[in-house]
């Protein structure tokens, strides 16, 4: 995945197929129907790309102490947003949101690791100890 739309894609994609599965597997996520998802995925991608980096910031002695688990307060805080600016989506508490944003991490991260570009061929050249650079070697 070279070109960066088809990136994109692929990971809307991605996304879309996480929360689905969220929604399949979770008591208290639905959403009406295909343009309802798409608008789910488009808003939290932006909240992704927007609010969360702020949040994490933010919040960051909170998620140190308490060893990353802050992080997925953050994800299920966005997760639950999104009912307020979507109409036909709708998360019925904190729990359902925070397995929600869990199934969806899990399936980002599962697809993330089985579309990526495998590495092959020979590894790259080592440059010569000594000589041939701007660097004294002691």
């Amino acid at each position: 995945m070279k070109h960066p739309l088809v990136n994109l894609l692929v990971r809307l994609i991605i996304l879309a197929l996480g929360v689905a599965l969220a929604a399949e597997f979770v008591r208290g996520i639905h959403y009406d129907g295909p343009g309802t998802l798409l608008a789910v995925v488009v808003l939290l991608s932006l909240f992704n790309a927007i609010l969360r980096p702020v949040l994490l910031l933010f919040t960051l002695p909170f998620i140190v102490l308490s060893l990353g688990l802050g992080v997925l307060v953050i994800n299920a805080v966005l997760f639950l947003l999104v009912p307020y600016f979507v109409r036909g989506f709708h998360v019925d508490g904190f729990i359902p949101a925070l397995l929600g944003s869990v199934i969806v991490s899990l399936t980002n991260l599962v697809m993330t690791q089985l579309l990526r570009d495998k590495k092959g061929g020979p590894p790259p050249p080592r440059r010569p100890r000594g000589g041939g650079g701007d660097v004294i070697d002691i």
